[in-house]
């Protein structure tokens, strides 16, 4: 007889490695997000919203490699911007010395992404044996020490102007690969790049999401529910615990690297700053920690309300103000949008304790046990 065929259904729950959303609501909101990002050179023309889309791609992949530590681990790291920056550093520093070409950005990814293993597996060797406070606090000495060795070296790092670079010839904006056709439409090293980042950003995205799917990542949870519980069942936590760190470490260079590339820049406000590194955080507790998929959420969210929020802001302030609306034009006046930007964040706290993902997930099973019953 012949081998069976994998049924049809089969094939996106092997690229999600049987991990998928589990609610129609967010499998709808994840294929609007990913197929709007896909098709932004195409449907949003302008700079900003194709910076906005690649922002959202790159960020995506840096908050899923954190959520690899702090939802699947419970370990509270304060260096992950720096192995964030030592990917944006490497491709910088490779392109600006060697000048545009390809040897130099696989330079800057062969130095880069081991430079951000090896300094992961040591913070992890030295300080996961630690509790996690002293773990957090290890972390955050050593990314400030680095945040600080990065603007001395000037004559290596650009200090505090950073680095810019040229890209090779055919990802630079210049490069036209397809000319406008009847469409209006027209593919050039942008274009190009922009593409290469949506791609490994997503792949790196397919990648955690193995991992935690798989035994290793079941003993990451076991080590997070109970550390000395699963110590003893006889697993090596501190190993566990390591290679997590090395692997959020490497997605997180990955994801610097991107960045660097498309903003062919390279400095500390953009890499190393520690604003980042709350940034990072509020999309974890917004997009759910423990899914991997709340990265994408948090992330879109976020990126979305901190480029647009401000504009919306000045239109609903003109427009209160138009309709003689008294107190409102003031508290809606765009210079304000930190403040919203802040009680967005406390509503969504308040509201989706278990972040987006976490809610739409519970939502639905709720739903289906009661169909059952």
């Amino acid at each position: 007889m012949a081998a069976a065929r994998p049924l049809c259904g089969d094939q996106p729950m092997m690229i999600l490695s049987g991990d998928p959303p589990r609610s129609r609501v967010l499998t709808l909101l994840l294929v609007v997000i990913i197929l709007a990002l896909a098709a932004t050179p195409f449907l949003f023309p302008g700079a900003k919203a194709l910076n906005v889309a690649a922002k959202i791609c790159v960020f995506a992949a840096l908050v899923a490699s954190y959520d690899l530590l702090l939802g699947y681990t419970g370990s509270v790291s304060f260096a992950h911007t720096m192995f964030y920056g030592i990917g944006s550093y490497a491709i910088a520093i490779a392109l600006y010395g060697m000048g545009p070409n390809w040897a130099a950005v696989a330079t800057g990814i062969v130095v880069g992404l081991p430079l951000a293993a090896l300094l992961a597996l040591a913070i992890g060797l030295f300080s996961l044996r630690v509790a996690a406070i002293f773990f957090a606090m290890i972390t955050l000495a050593v990314a400030s020490a680095f945040q600080v060795l990065a603007s001395q070296l000037s004559w290596l790092t650009g200090g505090e102007d950073g680095r810019s670079f040229q890209l090779p010839e055919l990802l630079r904006p210049g490069t036209v690969l397809i000319s406008k056709n009847l469409f209006g439409f027209e593919i050039n090293g942008r274009t190009l790049t922009f593409y290469l980042v949506f791609a490994i950003s997503a792949l790196m995205i397919l990648a955690l999401l193995r991992v935690v799917n798989s035994p290793f990542g079941r003993v990451l949870q076991a080590i997070r529910e109970n550390r000395f519980r699963a110590e003893a069942l006889g697993f090596r936590t501190v190993f566990h615990l390591t290679y997590a760190n090395c692997l959020a470490a490497l997605v997180a260079a990955g994801a610097g690297i991107l960045n660097a590339l498309w903003l062919r820049y390279a400095g500390p406000d953009t890499s190393l700053s520690f604003s980042i590194m709350l940034d990072i955080l509020l999309m974890v507790v917004i997009g759910g920690m423990g899914t991997i998929y709340g990265a994408i959420i948090g992330a879109t969210i976020f990126i979305l309300a901190q480029n647009y929020l401000q504009s919306l802001m000045g239109v609903a302030s003109k427009a209160a103000s138009e309709a003689g609306l008294p107190l409102l034009p003031g508290l809606l006046h765009p210079d304000r949008w930190l403040l919203w930007l802040g009680l967005l964040f406390i509503a969504s706290v308040y509201f989706f304790p278990t972040g987006v993902v976490g809610r739409l997930r519970n939502g639905g099973s709720d739903k289906s046990t009661g169909a059952s019953h």
